[in-house]
């Protein structure tokens, strides 16, 4: 096992540098304004700093932290595996105290509610306290379920929307995040999101609220970074290694931040590493050698702008003034969130997988109207308006679908499902029972595309019907797809082009006007009614509110105005702009978590659809549709979501 960790050390160390293979991306050449070993060894060769002031307390610490909160007199929190938990104030009188034994703690304040987690350790489970800052008291403790891993420490993360989560660091490199408080609960209802491949000899940690970073040790090898927000991936970017690949001499232990600032203590030398955060970039500060200090592992500052006090634990709680100038950060404005009221069940095929929603809507019986999902791995998915798939019809990689209603197929009248088949790059036709909503397979249709990608169907006032799938090239073609006694056809009668690759598009039956997103350009927009008329106008270009790359595209169709709606990928968002020039912006907003129905939040959508259609219920105003790419709470394969566009138009003020 020693063996082992050595060899994973070493793989760690040397992976920002040559690729070394490792369980979590790792972003390369992260590590800014380096300070090389003759520049860290001269700042080390200055005058240690002698720490002489001792927080003196009656018991043995495990760990400690600076806390000020107003209404709260207490300057210092820690814990003991003898004296519990306890609150000091300047006098190191204490003035709340949690009988037990614990382990490392860290806390959040939210509202006039101070949040605290640790390990317990006579249980061996993570527990949390909630003390009330306005009555003074403490509710009953919040315990998670007993987990497979001893705890080496545990971290809080707090969003702008105030929900809380927890990262616990196992040892052998085992890692989970908790959902622990969702934004505008007062509840305590921890809830696990995900699995986290961490460091193997990792013990302390810190979370950086502001940037959404997770800093994590590694014994032997240096400090990495890891995306915070539960529907991030898990890539991790090096801060700095140990030498000769980094600045770090002997073993990082604790970790505290400030401001703009990130310290980390060097247990085994005695000296404190500072870093201000650029971003995904650490400039390096020159280290401090401390004196009268005996391996000290836990940190804490606080301070002023241009002078910190570092609390640091080795067999006491011992306090030094550092100058040092740092930049407070402004405070993190919230977005609007809005929670997922329906998730389908999970697709069939592991990997990236769901793509594409489209919505049949029953018109004799709007409750039993369905929910078509793409698998581009395997096939098409059918559901119901619970989420619960009803068919599922595996006909290959299919990537986008969309439905028309009203196809005259031989005798028959149903309603038309089309979707992009990458295998033979080819149009799949479905049909749809008008009644039933029974989806049947009605074989393939070829096309002169050489990489099917993206898709949208159109239908014009003479109800005629045609498919426009895009191809990764730019290229889209309009087929007219018609029933004749020699069975189904698709006839071309338009192509046009955009520059770079697409994907979403969507038609404005009503206007005959399209709208294609080129994914890291825009949304453009053109008539279709006049083949030899074709000119593409901007809609909404890639910047402040879309961010590349652009997918989904729908429109809601209102009574008073119809509404074009855009997965904005890039940052897990979804805008709202006007289906009419010019396009007015009506706003933006991400899918949250729903822990009442224990459905996560969405993140990387590709596709998504909308209708207006009352369909009952939440329904009653329509509903919005999306893919998810990432699922947690728990992990699994992916699926769609459901929102209720009430909810959407109450929000944004919408009609």
């Amino acid at each position: 096992m020693t063996m082992l960790f050595k060899l994973s050390a070493l793989c760690a160390a040397l992976v920002a540098l040559s690729g070394c293979a490792s369980s979590a991306h790792t972003q390369k050449n992260t590590i800014s304004s380096p300070l090389h070993l003759e520049q860290t060894l001269s700042a080390l060769d200055q005058p240690a700093l002698p720490v002489e002031q001792i927080f003196k307390l009656p018991i043995t610490v495990e760990d400690a932290h600076w806390i000020e909160l107003d209404g709260l007199n207490a300057q210092v929190i820690t814990s003991s595996k003898t004296q519990g938990l306890s609150l000091w104030n300047s006098n190191a009188q204490r003035v709340q105290h949690i009988p037990g034994s614990f382990s490392k703690i860290d806390y959040r304040s939210i509202g006039q509610q101070l949040i605290i987690q640790t390990t317990d350790l006579l249980q061996q489970r993570p527990v949390i306290f909630r003390f009330d800052l306005n009555t003074g008291t403490w509710a009953k403790p919040v315990y998670l379920a007993a987990r497979s891993f001893k705890t080496e420490d545990n971290c809080l993360y707090l969003t702008p929307d105030q929900s809380l989560y927890s990262f616990l660091v196992g040892e052998e490199g085992i890692g989970e995040q908790w959902m622990i408080q969702s934004g505008g609960s007062n509840q305590i209802s921890p809830r696990f999101i995900r699995n986290m491949s961490l460091p193997p000899n990792s013990g302390f940690c810190v979370v950086d609220d502001h940037q959404d970073k997770l800093y994590i040790n590694e014994e032997d090898v240096g400090i990495w970074a890891y995306e915070a927000d539960p529907e991030a991936d898990l890539i991790r970017y090096p801060v700095d290694l140990n030498h000769p690949h980094g600045s770090i001499l002997g073993n990082v232990s604790g970790l505290s931040l400030i401001d703009n600032a990130l310290a980390a203590m060097d247990e085994s030398k005695a000296v404190l590493y500072r870093y201000h955060i650029e971003g995904t970039s650490w400039h390096k500060l020159p280290p401090l050698s401390l004196q009268n200090v005996d391996e000290p592992e836990r940190i804490s500052l606080k301070g002023t702008q241009d002078q910190k006090q570092l609390l640091l634990v080795d067999d006491q709680i011992k306090l030094l003034n550092i100058d040092w100038t740092t930049q407070a950060l402004p405070p993190k404005k919230a977005g609007l969130a809005i929670p997922a009221d329906v998730e389908t069940d999970l697709v069939p095929s592991r990997g990236d997988a769901a793509d594409d929603p489209a919505i049949w809507v029953n018109q004799a019986n709007p409750r039993l109207s369905r929910v078509l999902g793409t698998d581009k791995q395997g096939g098409l998915a059918v559901y119901d308006l619970n989420g619960k798939q009803l068919q599922y019809l595996k006909v290959g990689r299919l990537n986008n679908v969309d439905i028309r209603p009203n196809f005259k197929l031989g005798q028959q009248t149903v309603d038309l499902a089309i979707a992009t088949n990458r295998d033979q790059n080819s149009l799949h036709l479905f049909s749809i029972h008008q009644k039933t909503g029974q989806v049947k397979n009605l074989g393939e249709l070829p096309t002169d595309l050489n990489n099917i990608y993206g898709f949208c169907m159109y239908q014009n006032r003479q109800g005629e019907t045609f498919a426009i799938p895009n191809d990764k090239n730019g290229t889209f073609v309009q087929y007219k797809i018609q029933s004749k006694a020699s069975g189904l056809s698709a006839e071309e009668v338009l192509k046009f082009k955009v520059s770079s690759q697409p994907e979403g598009c969507v038609v404005d039956d009503e206007h005959d006007r399209i709208y294609v997103g080129e994914e890291a350009k825009a949304v453009w927009t053109t008539k279709l009614d006049d083949p030899k008329q074709i000119q593409l106008q901007p809609v909404i270009t890639v910047g402040e509110q879309v961010k590349a790359d652009i997918e989904g595209l729908a429109i809601y169709k209102g009574q008073v105005r119809d509404y074009l709606v855009i997965s904005s990928q890039g940052d897990d968002s979804y805008v709202i702009v006007d289906a009419a020039a010019p396009y007015q912006l009506r706003g933006k907003f991400k899918i949250s978590a729903n822990l009442n129905h224990e459905i996560d939040a969405v993140s990387e959508t590709d596709g998504l659809e909308v209708t207006s259609a009352n369909l009952g219920g939440i329904w009653k105003k329509g509903m919005l549709v999306v893919q998810d790419g990432r699922k947690r709470m728990p992990e699994g394969n992916q699926n769609y979501k459901y929102v209720a566009w009430e909810k959407i138009a109450q929000a944004l003020g919408l009609e």
